[in-house]
């Protein structure tokens, strides 16, 4: 009775208060004073491949067929990679960043010590590596649009659209970092569920090339729903079937946001 009471008050609905809004803006705060270096951390990469791949292999590649339609290659892999890089934005923040807040400066601790929750905290967290991953796919999607890759109208629907990529994607590591116990342990998290994720998505090519089994499994990762959501607005139309693929987003947020929040519970208890 005892051990499912325990069960039940870690998986107890979360308790959010408006105080974690102190929190963010400490975060906020200090972010501010290394906000240059990071941003071009987030954003160097992502550029780097978007040019390398989309100018290089496009000149090869010219354009790819999707759903009947001719798309240059520069394009695609414009509307893919900025879903990507908001992925990747939001799952660093969430996991070494909040770490390091967490568990190596004991920031998590210190500020528990005034009445705020530890439901406020994590809810802080992963509010604020969504707002980074926002902030980055912001500028990038203005370097995007400098080059003229797009000049779609539409691209401002974008904008929430991926704010909900980091909010998902932070949810979820957000359950790795209560799990971790060193920098080592995100590892896993990168080779074995974003690095396949990147590749069965539909970010580099089309996922009707993808073999039967792992097309299905591609229709369940929630990098695949953004794909679907953000790539039909540069190419200035409305996504078919955006209903599934947001609600999906929405899924894996609250339930990965949920579990996280169950975890650490547990990690501060034990």
């Amino acid at each position: 009775m005892s051990n499912t009471h325990n069960r039940q008050r870690l998986f107890a609905p979360p308790r959010i208060s408006l105080r974690w809004w102190p929190v963010f803006r400490r975060n906020f705060l200090v972010w501010q004073k290394l906000a240059i270096p990071s941003l071009v951390g987030n954003i160097a990469e992502p550029l780097i491949t978007l040019v390398a791949f989309g100018y290089g292999l496009g000149a090869l590649v010219g354009q790819v067929q999707l759903n009947g339609t001719a798309v240059p290659y520069i394009l695609f892999l414009a509307s893919g990679s900025i879903c990507m890089s908001a992925m990747q934005a939001a799952s660093f923040e969430a996991l070494y960043s909040a770490f390091s807040r967490m568990h190596v400066q004991r920031t998590w601790d210190g500020i528990m010590n005034a009445p705020v929750r530890l439901d406020d905290v994590v809810f802080a967290e992963m509010l604020w590596a969504a707002f980074k991953s926002l902030f980055t796919t912001l500028v990038i999607l203005l370097v995007m649009l400098a080059l003229g890759i797009s000049h779609s109208p539409l691209l401002l629907v974008a904008l929430p659209l991926l704010g909900l990529v980091g909010i998902t994607f932070a949810s979820i590591a957000l359950i790795f970092n209560a799990l971790a116990k060193g920098y080592d342990f995100f590892t896993y998290y990168f080779t074995l569920f974003l690095t396949p994720t990147m590749f069965l998505s539909g970010v580099f090519f089309p996922r009707d090339q993808l073999p039967g089994v792992m097309r299905t499994v591609s229709d369940w990762l929630p990098l695949t729903a953004a794909v679907e959501l953000i790539r039909p607005l540069f190419m200035g139309q409305w996504p078919t079937n955006w209903l599934p693929h947001a609600a999906l987003l929405v899924f894996y947020a609250v339930a990965g946001f949920w579990l996280a929040l169950a975890l650490t519970r547990k990690r501060f208890r034990s």
